[in-house]
């Protein structure tokens, strides 16, 4: 397709090699913008199994080629240091404490966007863009972050730490699409990625098991598994290691012997105690169920009255179920009550709040 410019204004566009940031580029310059590609390396370390190297440099080939097909500049940026050091130390750290952060978010908040902003001013762009499946929309007179069309790749979750300072220079192309829309359009086109596996795992590393990914940093260090009335059960590998609501299993390191009459029964990690302890519970056990949490450093997108909404409904993990309850504030802490008790609630995960399609804002769990 030739593309015909309206002298429209420039976009700065992450494209990743990845399906998605592609057609984004795709249909911004059939829209008449002037786009310029933008290929970030954030991680190197991640190697390709069959040639042996780093995992970024196949991205990198085959964005090269969409740019080409395209006829746009890319340009490559190194803010490796940055994410290492502002995001994985983060990580490493909180997983230390016994917290469960999530460094895609992180990832978006302290570098994606705020390092494409910070190029797009130097090359004179109005906008930067991503392929994430995520809408904007200005509505009385704010600039709204909303859900995806395509609900099964729904990105919102992972941008909820945005502001709307942000929405203002930000453009998601392809967040009226579904995945299989993108798919097409990127076949129509000739371009090789077209049926490319999306990415998976932590933002930039890659899929890799988390627990060997934290023993870079974090040193196995046995303790004792409990049960609910501190009876010792068997032994784990740190509890750095875990997640509230994983199931307990050798295959993590988890060995446990259970009580007789709970043998058919499958068990949980139910809480991190001080003394590398883990405390683990068997399926629909009150300990595996929270109903208030505290949200730590609230972030709101637009204005506090969207706390308020009777339609007011919670996610404690990308794509995850929406949970309705409501929003109180008691001795300056942020609480959300959930209508039920739900499952797999751990400190450090982000609580991202919604009213029908529009992300309010968002926190770090914490709990009583």
């Amino acid at each position: 397709m030739e593309y015909k410019t309206k002298n429209k204004p420039t976009v700065l566009l992450g494209l990743s090699g990845g399906v998605d940031s592609s057609v984004a580029a795709h249909l911004l310059k059939r829209q008449g913008f002037r786009v310029i590609g933008v290929f970030l390396k954030l991680y190197s370390d991640t190697k390709n199994p069959l040639t042996g190297e780093c995992s970024y440099l196949d991205d990198l080939k085959i964005a090269k080629k969409i740019a080409l097909i395209l006829g746009i500049r890319l340009i490559e940026l190194d803010y490796e240091e940055e994410y290492k050091s502002q995001v994985l130390e983060h990580m490493f750290s909180d997983y230390k404490k016994g917290l469960t952060p999530n460094p895609d978010i992180d990832c978006n908040r302290i570098i994606k966007f705020p390092y494409l902003w910070k190029e797009a001013k130097k090359f004179g762009a109005e906008y930067i863009a991503t392929g994430h499946y995520a809408r904007i929309m200005k509505s009385r007179g704010e600039f709204q972050l909303l859900t995806g069309k395509d609900k099964s790749k729904d990105q919102s979750y992972f941008l909820a730490e945005l502001s709307e300072l942000d929405l203002k220079h930000i453009m998601f192309p392809i967040g009226n699409l579904t995945k299989k829309e993108v798919r097409k359009i990127a076949k129509k086109e000739g371009f090789p990625n077209w049926n490319k596996h999306g990415t998976v795992g932590i933002c930039f590393v890659g899929q890799i098991p988390m627990q060997k990914f934290l023993q870079k940093k974090i040193k196995p260090k046995k303790g004792n598994v409990i049960d609910s009335d501190g009876k010792i059960l068997g032994t784990h590998e740190g509890t750095a290691f875990y997640t509230i609501g994983q199931k307990v299993g050798s295959h993590i390191g988890i060995d446990i012997i259970k009580p007789r009459n709970l043998a058919q029964k499958r068990f949980y990690v139910a809480e991190k105690k001080k003394g590398n302890i883990l405390v683990v519970a068997p399926e629909r056990h009150h300990l595996l169920f929270k109903k208030d949490i505290i949200i730590k450093d609230l972030h709101l997108i637009n204005s506090k009255k969207d706390l308020f909404s009777n339609n007011l409904k919670a996610r404690i993990r990308h794509l995850g179920f929406f949970y309705k309850g409501r929003i109180t504030k008691n001795h300056n802490e942020w609480h959300f009550l959930f209508q039920k008790p739900i499952e797999a609630v751990a400190e450090g995960q982000y609580v991202v709040l919604y009213n029908r399609e529009r992300v309010v804002g968002c926190g770090e769990i914490r709990l009583k």
